[in-house]
């Protein structure tokens, strides 16, 4: 059974830091990629960046040169570093990963639970 257990949420001021982490148990890492996202109430999820099995990663224009994702596949861990966070970063993050199959990856798949990051003024 696939896992993906997020951490590191809390309360910062604007301007400070927060590093979350997502624990994946039960997956084959493959050539698939992982995702965050963030979930605010009364928005659309949006998406924040995606790393492929290769490192490369993409971002949201609003958290480019402020937010890194890594991938350490001998933890088994996805990682979101935050720096320079706004009040609009406000929101549950959750991460999330694509279910390989042999022709395909099935996007998003697979979600964890999130985790609260609240950014004060």
């Amino acid at each position: 059974q696939v896992q993906l257990v997020e951490s590191g949420g809390g309360s910062v001021q604007v301007g400070g830091s927060l590093k979350l982490s997502c624990v994946i148990s039960g997956y084959i890492f493959s050539s698939c990629k992982m995702y965050w996202y963030r979930f605010t109430p009364g928005k659309e999820r949006e998406w924040i960046s995606s790393i492929s099995s290769s490192g490369d990663t993409t971002y949201l224009d609003s958290v480019k040169g402020r937010f890194t994702t890594s991938l350490d596949n001998a933890k088994r861990t996805l990682y979101l570093e935050m720096n320079n966070l706004r009040t609009e970063d406000t929101a549950v993050y959750r991460c999330a990963a694509d279910r390989p199959t042999v022709f395909r990856c099935d996007t998003k798949a697979y979600w964890g639970q999130g985790t609260q990051v609240t950014v004060a003024s």
